[in-house]
């Protein structure tokens, strides 16, 4: 246990762990306005039931679906092509805006 805690030490003083930066919220929700709302609705509650509430996902899975969108390897004829234009910064801001959304 020790051992460990001199790794963990050891780790964090020499920077191996640092901190992802903070999203941008604001930015995050211009865009999500711009691009999102018209399908995900304003308040991240989706218009119809074919759009998924983003309204309070978690910001780690929306970052990641709209990554694999982006990539390719998850593939939706209105997503893939919404994605392929976004950058990591825009996707990590988005997703922390609708992530910070109440569910209703």
């Amino acid at each position: 246990m020790i051992k460990l805690r001199y790794l963990a030490a050891a780790v964090v003083a020499t920077g191996a762990i640092q901190a992802a930066p903070a999203a941008d919220l604001a930015a995050g929700k211009a865009l999500a306005q711009k691009t999102c709302a018209a399908c995900h609705g304003v308040d991240g509650i989706g218009i119809v039931d074919l759009y998924p509430n983003l309204a309070g996902q978690k910001a780690s899975y929306l970052a990641a679906q709209l990554k694999a969108f982006r990539a390719g390897s998850r593939n939706n004829p209105i997503m893939s092509p919404m994605a392929k234009s976004l950058s990591d910064a825009e996707i990590e801001n988005v997703a922390a805006y609708y992530a910070g959304l109440s569910q209703r």
